[in-house]
């Protein structure tokens, strides 16, 4: 069915991105309209799998238990950044990460245990560790994981921050859907491609960096 839609600018709403859709495709077809979630929702997919913002990191608190080798991960769980361990005392250290081959020969036997020091990838859903805990551990997971769509949500950190790569994103999908212009298709793409580059300036540059380490930018004066 149809949404009733109240028409307002920007994308920071999935009702205001769903009618700009609409807008630039000029198609409100029912069948088209029902599919602009999954265009939305591609889009935003895409997007999460090209550029790494903070929006994409989630921590978790957990527990490392006695006599368990494994942990099992969060269901929203994509990706590990980081494991750390919290001792009683409350100061943390991290786990050092290795493949669960590495982990399977330093670690053969499940049954020594110990304060675990490394953590490897058992399957999709669990962490094995090493060694098996001697007592239980809090332990912290920073981990990679889809936001919430803003189709579900109402709002998104895209759709308030960077509104074109997800508007120019979701236009490409929709135009892929009816068999659009390659001309169209392609600018929406590059369009796309010009916002994700100055994405990639915020997520991978001006968030990793730290003034008091790498220095303010600066621009030579002659």
């Amino acid at each position: 069915p149809l949404m009733t839609i109240t028409y307002a600018v920007g994308v920071n709403s999935p009702t205001n991105l769903w009618q700009m859709v609409q807008d630039y495709t000029e198609n409100t077809e029912s069948s088209f309209v029902s599919y602009i979630p999954t265009f939305i929702q591609t889009a935003e997919e895409r997007i999460y799998n090209t550029i790494q913002i903070p929006a994409l990191r989630k921590t978790a608190t957990g527990t490392l238990t006695l006599n368990n080798q494994y942990l099992t991960l969060p269901t929203d769980w994509l990706g590990t950044f980081s494991l750390q361990l919290i001792y009683p005392s409350g100061v943390g250290t991290f786990l050092l990460n290795k493949d669960a081959e590495y982990m399977r020969e330093a670690f053969p036997d499940a049954t020594v245990t110990g304060t675990p020091t490394h953590y490897g990838q058992f399957d999709q859903n669990t962490l094995v560790l090493g060694p098996t805990p001697d007592q239980n551990y809090t332990a912290q997971l920073s981990y990679y994981y889809y936001p919430a769509s803003i189709v579900t949500a109402g709002t998104s950190w895209l759709g308030d921050n960077v509104q074109n790569v997800l508007l120019y994103g979701t236009l490409r999908e929709a135009y892929l859907y009816l068999k659009g212009e390659e001309d169209l298709i392609n600018y929406y793409e590059q369009k796309y491609q010009e916002g994700i580059a100055l994405l990639k300036v915020l997520g991978e540059g001006k968030n990793r960096r730290d003034v008091y380490r790498s220095g303010q930018n600066r621009v030579p004066v002659t």
